[in-house]
């Protein structure tokens, strides 16, 4: 197994502490995530130790992550470990402040995979992620 990234960076015409308050709540994610429901599955639902799980996918075919906050240090960044059966590494959501009324949103995962199966399946996590990014950018508007 191979750990292969993802990085994508977008710019958000919100303030840094309105973007972690929506960032933060898990299960609302699922508004601009594609394709995608999110609920926290533990009693820890803030911070270091909540247990999360997203299920991507279209009518009764998806992939089911589940994930474990790692670290959380709002409103700058979140960590997360993916523990599912399918997949496999860590999350990474970082906020910088470009200015009072503008943030640069961060994402990145490492994805521990075959390369050649990460490689087949890119192009389609890199676009669906970017455009669930845009549509959380949108949210703000």
């Amino acid at each position: 197994m191979t750990s292969n990234r993802i990085a994508i960076s977008i710019y958000i015409d919100a303030p840094i502490e309105k973007v972690w308050d929506s960032l933060s709540d898990w299960e609302s994610q699922g508004e601009w995530m594609l394709a995608t429901k999110i609920w926290v599955t533990s009693n820890v639902r803030v911070g270091v130790g909540t247990q999360i799980q997203a299920l991507t996918g279209l009518g009764k075919f998806g992939i089911l992550d589940s994930m474990s906050v790692t670290s959380w240090d709002p409103p700058f960044s979140a960590d997360v470990l993916h523990t599912g059966a399918v997949i496999k590494g860590s999350g990474r959501f970082e906020l910088i402040a470009v200015n009072s009324q503008r943030t640069r949103f961060n994402w990145s995962e490492e994805i521990i995979a075959p390369r050649i199966i990460f490689l087949a399946l890119w192009p389609g996590i890199f676009s669906g992620v970017r455009i669930s990014l845009f549509r959380f950018a949108r949210t703000f508007r």
